[in-house]
């Protein structure tokens, strides 16, 4: 029985395991990695397992970091089983195609420039078609209900409380004739977020794979921040800017709906609030907040509540979906405050980087962050505090205020993690901590191991485990991982390299002495030899 890490492993992105007992080969996951290089680059290798071999894949939620690189299984000739809960699939329906078309366009950016250089183009990951017809392999089922594969696999979906349809994944496997509870904990939930309800808690299992994304830090109080988020609000509008928010397209985005619509009904300016209006500017985050308003059986008691009152909490006054793109340009023609939510929620594509383009060189606009920053995106830079960001070739000042909500995240923190483990009534006797840069791993595990006094390991990319925690294989390919290394320092000389030139270029007229300048240059000759040395050997 062993488990071998895919994605997620030492990184938030990518999320993919090969779990194997008796045999049999499945998948938990299969989602695109984003954020730095080599992240991109491996959604275009081929997959590092047999595709013949894989028996299904359990989809623990919709997002694109879990799901993403389901169309690119099917492209590659998968044809088996993908479970999932039936919210999960119906999210699917529009999140892959979307993503889908996302690959179609960015390809073409990049095939316009091979050809300018004489090269062939490229591929992209997968077509918007491939991921429609995806679809025909997912299976929704409901929570709590049980799915036997075969004499060795069974497994139950329970409620994450991450985003509608997220589940727990608990596994029954035997093997040997002895049978382990092997549990995938997915993202596993917030507590307290507006519309779904709070993450539920488990018996137990003998190995517990669990996420980390804020396994070293505790979120604010949803109350807490509700307020400073209206605040915010208010006092950006006051000053004449507009409040950008980059927003997750499914969940965050309904959650952000559903505070402002409360505020509107309960707050000291809520007639000040009725006067600015409120974009959503996703055409995926519309749809989703249509399947969001038809799937009551997910929302929690307090949702509940306000539909038996006739008030639908994604919807009000004000609020406007925006469909084309020629209304989503208009929004920075018009320079009347107001509030823009708009997708990816780090940033890295859509149409949130024409609005980061036109406000973040303003100083009376915010951009207000909801949601995580995977290392590498664009989203974390500014939120990191550079001031000088380039979006579509352009240098972009970054003047607007920069403000950042963790209330809103989606992903329990660390105590919300330690309390989650802790309710179990039968702990595990083995944890690996997944989905989470090495520092929240780093501090999830001290603070398990001491307080629970259960063995945790971090995996790393394609490092298999038995079950008790051993390493017995190590199935990184070494010229690959050589070639992505390579291409993770040219990228960071790149950077590099481009801060250097702006310093450079503000700074022509400082008062750095002529022997300072001169030592530069010869440096950066030695820099020149070195890459002409390289170059010669190709």
């Amino acid at each position: 029985m062993n488990i071998t890490f895919y994605g997620a492993a030492k990184e938030v992105t990518g999320s993919c395991h090969l779990v194997e007992v008796e045999g049999h080969k499945f998948l938990i996951d299969c989602g695109l990695f984003q954020g730095n290089l080599t992240n991109q680059m491996l959604n275009y290798e081929d997959f590092p397992f047999d595709l013949n071999e894989i028996e299904f894949v359990i989809l623990t939620h919709a997002h694109i970091d879990h799901s993403g690189r389901i169309p690119k299984l099917y492209k590659d000739g998968f044809r088996n089983t993908v479970y999932c809960t039936n919210a999960t699939r119906d999210l699917c329906k529009i999140m892959l195609p979307d993503s889908g078309h996302i690959q179609e366009k960015e390809i073409e950016w990049v095939n316009r420039k091979r050809m300018r250089a004489g090269k062939k183009p490229n591929d992209p990951i997968y077509t918007e078609q491939d991921a429609i017809d995806c679809i025909d392999i997912i299976t929704g089922i409901d929570y709590n209900n049980k799915i036997k594969i075969n004499d060795n696999i069974s497994f139950v979906l329970k409620d994450a409380g991450h985003m509608l349809g997220s589940a727990i994944v608990e596994l029954y496997l035997t093997e040997n004739g002895e049978e382990k509870k092997l549990v995938f904990t997915g993202d596993l939930g917030n507590t307290n977020l507006p519309i779904i309800n709070d993450p539920v808690t488990i018996d137990g299992a003998d190995i517990l794979v669990t996420e980390s994304t804020y396994g070293d830090r505790l979120h604010s109080s949803m109350e807490d921040q509700s307020d400073k988020f209206i605040n915010i609000v208010i006092d950006t509008i006051k000053r004449g800017g507009n409040v950008v928010i980059p927003s997750f397209a499914v969940e965050r985005t309904q959650e952000v709906l559903y505070e402002i619509n409360k505020a509107l009904a309960h707050h000291p300016q809520k007639e000040f609030l009725a006067t600015i209006p409120v974009y959503v500017d996703s055409p995926l985050a519309v749809n989703a907040t249509k399947i969001f308003a038809s799937q009551f059986e997910y929302y929690d008691q307090e949702t509940i509540e306000y539909l038996k009152r006739g008030d639908n909490p994604l919807t009000f006054d004000n609020l406007h979906f925006v469909e084309t793109s020629e209304e989503s340009q208009a929004l920075n023609d018009d320079m009347t405050p107001k509030i823009i939510i708009s997708a990816s929620g780090m940033c890295e594509v859509g149409r949130i980087k024409h609005h980061l383009k036109h406000n973040l060189y303003r100083p009376e606009c915010t951009v207000l962050f909801v949601g995580y920053q995977a290392e590498g995106t664009l989203g974390r830079k500014i939120l990191n505090g550079e001031k000088l960001v380039k979006i579509f070739g352009e240098e972009i000042a970054v003047v607007a205020e920069i403000k950042y909500l963790d209330a809103f995240s989606g992903h329990a923190d660390r105590d919300g993690l330690l309390n989650w483990i802790g309710a179990m009534k039968n702990k595990p006797n083995q944890i690996f901590i997944v989905h989470g840069e090495v520092e929240a791993q780093t501090v999830l595990k001290e603070y398990i191991e001491q307080g629970f006094r259960i063995n945790c390991v971090i995996p790393s990319y394609e490092e298999c485990y038995d079950i008790n925690g051993t390493l017995i294989a190590d199935r990184k390919n070494s010229y690959k991982a050589t070639r992505f290394n390579i291409l993770e320092l040219m990228a960071s000389l790149k950077e590099e390299i481009d801060g250097m030139t702006n310093n450079v270029k503000r700074n022509l007229k400082s008062s750095v002495t002529d022997e300072y300048l001169q030592n530069i240059v010869l440096k950066l000759k030695d820099v020149q030899s070195a890459i002409d040395s390289v170059n010669e050997q190709e």
